[in-house]
């Protein structure tokens, strides 16, 4: 038993001088310059009250002193004359599409929340499902004939892809129905709850700039209290590193994209083309698309959207979300959004694991230095874990800065949410678990996200809602549906999408990730 622990102890210390080494400092030191940069344009956006990029406390300052000054809808209209009937008249028509598949606990709330726009000038809403057999179609039935004929809304059946991904699909049979005179066309999720100004101010944004070729917006994830669900929350929070650049930005969510019709009906750029011959995610063929011909991104700072997360979010259906996420990178429309793929990749993973390798070295440390504690050892033992210590005790100070700036970027964003919907009930941060599962969830994704993307770069396929999609040279080259294949629920709305019937198949993290290692060169056997 002594010499079972003196061997431990000797591999103990012998690992803590590894992580003095002067590489090890040097990672740990790289990890904790990019956590600081990382929270620098968090701060931009919580911490740092006077910075110019401040874009989401200059809307609510706004909004309050518009308030101040009698304006009591100054979450539509910053003035007051802009809701005259004369300027209302003027507004262009817009087509809101919403690509469909399955219904669960959040949707109709959703729903209710795109229809009900308080925007004042021609407005449709074009429902798109797959088939009749969709318990989306049942759904949006009821919801229109609630409305009756208050409410501009079409039900469109798209049928089934067969040269891209079944959103993209829905997406374009949408852009065919839409009404000959619409100006403007916005791409919404069925997950997405609004605002009751969103679609005027997103409009408001195209009428000023012609030049802005895609307007985009971004979700505030309200984690449901389990672990899957904060790492979802830790993934999309850098996407409001779009509001820290100005309102310009390259990032694009595929849940709020506002875009000028006649790029559609005259395939500019070649918009329907490059999303209907093969392409599987529309934000970032659409990004691509952009960046190939030079087009404005932006995103105004009152685009931030409650995004409820499904009260039994479990691991394993994280885990198939991020599978997702990072078969992004494996599909491109040119040789130089290959490459940029590439790079994302690269970046990402070296970033990611970068992010966790401090944590793991600082284990170690304390763990060295319980032992030291714990009995005599020569000193040079004790002047290293001593050097390790300093370097723990410096990661705590730089996770701490990490977490309160991420606290204070959402209490900004809710603030705001709440301002832009004064009639729902307000948000909170009080469900929020800052102290134990926010920092679990910072570790657990970026220690996953190497893992998901190599398996996405390996297997050139991916199991979407029931459809397993294939690619061949960055585009959809096969499409396999079974309802065998797939689970009965998405993963973030937790959305039935086969009707009533049957249960979902209750599958743990381990078994899922057990069960992807096991078939790593078997794509079509993998069951997600």
């Amino acid at each position: 038993m002594g010499e079972t622990v003196w061997l431990f102890d000797s591999f103990l210390f012998s690992a803590s001088r590894a992580c003095c080494s002067p590489f090890a400092i040097f990672i740990q030191i790289q990890w904790m310059c990019n956590l600081l940069n990382s929270c620098s344009w968090v701060g931009s956006c919580g911490l740092c009250q006077v910075s110019s990029n401040d874009e989401q406390n200059r809307e609510i300052k706004q909004i309050k002193e518009s308030m101040t000054n009698g304006n009591s809808l100054a979450f539509l209209y910053h003035d007051i004359n802009d809701l005259e009937h004369s300027n209302q008249v003027k507004l262009p028509r817009v087509s809101v599409v919403m690509p469909l598949k399955g219904f669960g606990e959040h949707n109709l709330h959703n729903w209710r929340s795109q229809v009900t726009s308080l925007y004042g000038g021609p407005l449709e809403f074009i429902f798109v499902v797959e088939s009749t057999e969709d318990p989306a179609y049942h759904a949006v039935t009821r919801l229109k004939s609630d409305f009756k004929d208050d409410v501009d809304i079409k039900i469109v059946v798209a049928g089934l892809s067969t040269t891209c991904s079944q959103k993209i699909h829905n997406q374009l049979i949408g852009v065919e129905r839409m009404h000959k005179d619409s100006k403007y066309v916005l791409f919404l999720d069925d997950d997405v709850r609004l605002h009751p100004g969103s679609i005027g101010a997103l409009t408001a944004e195209m009428e000023k700039n012609p030049k802005i070729f895609i307007q985009t917006g971004y979700p505030l994830d309200l984690p449901s209290g389990s672990l899957g669900s904060y790492c979802i929350y830790e993934y999309h929070m850098p996407c409001s590193m779009g509001f820290a650049t100005g309102g310009k930005t390259f990032f694009l969510w595929g849940g709020c994209m506002m875009m000028h019709a006649d790029d559609f009906r005259n395939d500019n750029y070649g918009v329907i083309s490059g999303l209907r011959d093969g392409g599987y995610s529309d934000d970032m063929t659409l990004a691509a698309i952009a960046g190939n011909h030079k087009r404005l991104i932006t995103s105004p700072p009152v685009a931030v959207f409650p995004h409820p997360l499904a009260s039994d979010l479990s691991f394993s259906r994280y885990w198939n979300y991020l599978r997702k996420q990072t078969f992004v990178l494996e599909s491109y429309i040119s040789r130089v959004n290959w490459i940029m793929n590439r790079a994302l990749f690269s970046s990402h993973c070296y970033l990611s694991w970068g992010f966790v390798a401090p944590y793991c070295m600082a284990i170690i440390h304390i763990a060295a230095a319980l032992r030291v504690a714990s009995k005599e050892h020569p000193p040079e033992e004790m002047t290293f874990t001593s050097g390790g210590f300093l370097l723990v005790s410096s990661l705590a100070i730089c996770t701490i800065v990490e977490l309160l700036s991420m606290w204070n970027l959402t209490r900004i964003e809710v603030h705001l949410c709440n301002m832009l919907s004064p009639e729902a009930p307000p948000l909170s941060l009080a469900s929020f678990n800052w102290g134990l599962l926010v920092f679990i969830a910072l570790v657990v994704d970026n220690f996953l996200y190497p893992i998901s993307a190599f398996r996405s770069h390996f297997t050139q396929s991916i199991n979407w809602s029931g459809i397993r999609y294939h690619l061949k040279d960055g585009k959809i080259s096969k499409i396999d549906r079974s309802k065998d294949i797939g689970p009965n629920y998405t993963d973030l709305g937790g959305k039935h999408l086969y009707g009533k019937k049957g249960a979902p198949t209750k599958v743990s993290f381990l078994s899922s990730l057990a069960r992807s290692l096991q078939q790593w060169h078997q794509p079509k056997k993998f069951d997600v």
